[in-house]
C-alpha cells in the first residue's frame, strides 16, 4: 500500500457516502502559492491503492503545472472511484461537492477524465470552490481551446530553440490523437503553414479532421506516426506515449504535445536528450487549460486568459535556456523552475500580516 506519510503532500482526504456510493480521495500536494487547483477524475480503478497512487501523482503534477503557469495557486487533484457510466448521479456529485466544501477553499475542483462541465454545475450546487463550469453558469466552457493554443505556443518556442525561427511553416508535424485538443492543435498548425500528419484510434475523429483540413495526411497507428519522417512529434492522446521503443524509432527533432504524463518512466527524458531530441515538458505546454479554468475564480474573461496562456511561449523558452545553461534535460529544468517558485513565493507566507 502507498505510505501517505512517505510523500510530501500536505493533506489527503478520504470521502465516503454510502447512500450514493461515493468513494473519493482528494489530495492536496501544496498550497505554497495559494489554494490547490486540480480536476476530479472519475475512473473505475481496480483497487483503492491504485486510486490513491494516481491521485498522489496527479496532485503533485498539478502543483508543478500551476507554478510554471505563473498562477497563484497550489496543486491538488481528486479521484472518484467507480465507473461513471454506471454510478454517476446527481446525489453522488452533490455529496462529493459537500466534501470539497468542507475544505473551505483549500482545494478548487474542475473537470478531468470522466467528469464534464455539466457535472461541475451539479457539484457547485453544494460547493463554492468549483471551476470549469458551463458557459450558461458563467464558466469557461471547453478548456481544450486554450490547451491547444498553449501547446502551439510551446511548439513555437521549441522551433525557435531548435531552428532559430518560431514558425512551423514548412515543418512536418505528426499529431497523435485528434480529439478536442489535437484537433484544435491541427487548426493552429495548418494556419501557420505546417505540413500535418495525424493518427487516432477513433475513425470519426480522423474523418472530422479530414473534412476540416483536406490536406492533412493520415497514418495507421502510434508506431507509424512516431517513426515517420517528421520534424515534430505531438502526443495528444493517452499518457506514456514516450517509451523506450518509441524513443528508439523517433526521427523527429522536437517532441511537444498536449497529452499528460508523456514519459513512460524516469530516464526517458535523458534518452531523448542523448539522441538530440528536444522535449517540451508536457505539464508546461499543456497548461493553457488550467489557465483557462483558473481565470473563472476571478470571473471568466477569455481574452485575459488567452493573454496569460500566450506566456507559455516565454516559459518554455526559459526552460530550454536553463536546461542548456545547467546541462540537464528540459524536464529537469522545468522541475527546478517550479520548485524554485514554490519555495521563493511560499517563503513569503512566513511574513506576518495583521488583518
Amino acid at each position: 500500500m502507498t505510505k501517505v506519510f512517505g510523500v510530501p503532500h500536505e493533506q489527503v482526504v478520504f470521502c465516503h457516502d454510502e447512500a450514493t456510493g461515493l468513494k473519493a480521495i482528494i489530495a492536496i500536494y501544496s498550497t505554497a502559492l495559494g489554494p490547490a487547483l486540480g480536476g476530479t477524475r472519475f475512473y473505475p480503478y481496480e483497487s483503492e491503492d491504485e486510486a490513491l497512487a494516481d491521485v498522489l501523482n496527479l496532485s503533485k503534477g498539478m502543483a508543478y503545472k500551476n507554478a510554471l503557469a505563473d498562477l497563484d495557486l497550489g496543486g491538488g487533484k481528486a479521484v472518484i472511484i467507480g465507473d461513471p457510466t454506471a454510478i454517476k448521479s446527481e446525489g453522488l456529485l452533490r455529496a462529493y461537492g459537500r466534501f470539497v466544501q468542507s475544505l473551505h477553499g483549500r482545494y478548487f475542483t474542475a473537470c478531468d477524465v470522466g467528469t464534464f462541465s455539466e457535472d461541475m454545475d451539479v457539484i457547485a450546487r453544494e460547493c463554492s470552490y468549483v471551476t470549469g463550469r458551463t458557459l450558461a453558469h458563467g464558466g469557461a466552457g471547453d478548456s481544450s481551446i486554450l490547451t491547444a493554443f498553449g501547446v502551439f505556443q510551446g511548439m513555437r518556442a521549441a522551433a525557435e530553440h531548435a531552428w532559430g525561427d518560431p514558425s512551423l511553416r514548412g515543418r512536418r508535424v505528426g499529431v497523435e490523437g485528434v480529439g478536442k485538443v489535437g484537433r484544435r492543435l491541427v487548426e493552429h498548425l495548418v494556419a501557420d503553414g505546417a505540413e500535418v500528419i495525424v493518427t487516432d484510434v477513433v475513425e470519426s475523429a480522423i474523418d472530422r479532421v479530414r473534412a476540416e483540413h483536406p490536406g492533412v495526411q493520415v497514418v495507421d497507428g502510434h508506431a507509424a506516426l512516431s517513426g515517420a519522417e517528421i520534424d515534430v512529434y505531438a502526443p495528444c492522446a493517452l499518457g506514456g506515449a514516450l517509451d523506450d521503443a518509441t524513443v528508439e524509432r523517433l526521427r523527429a527533432k522536437i517532441v511537444c504535445g498536449g497529452a499528460n504524463n508523456q514519459l513512460a518512466h524516469t530516464g526517458i527524458e535523458k534518452q531523448l536528450a542523448d539522441r538530440g531530441v528536444l522535449y517540451a515538458p508536457d505539464y508546461v505546454v499543456n497548461s493553457g487549460g488550467v489557465i483557462q479554468v483558473a481565470d473563472e475564480i476571478e470571473g471568466f474573461d477569455f481574452d485575459r486568459a488567452k493573454q496569460k496562456a500566450t506566456g507559455i511561449f516565454d516559459t518554455t523558452r526559459r526552460i530550454f535556456q536553463i536546461a542548456a545553461d545547467e546541462g540537464v534535460p528540459p524536464a529537469v529544468a522545468a522541475d527546478r523552475l517550479a520548485e524554485r517558485r514554490m519555495s521563493e513565493i511560499g517563503r513569503l507566507r512566513g511574513i506576518l500580516v495583521n488583518s
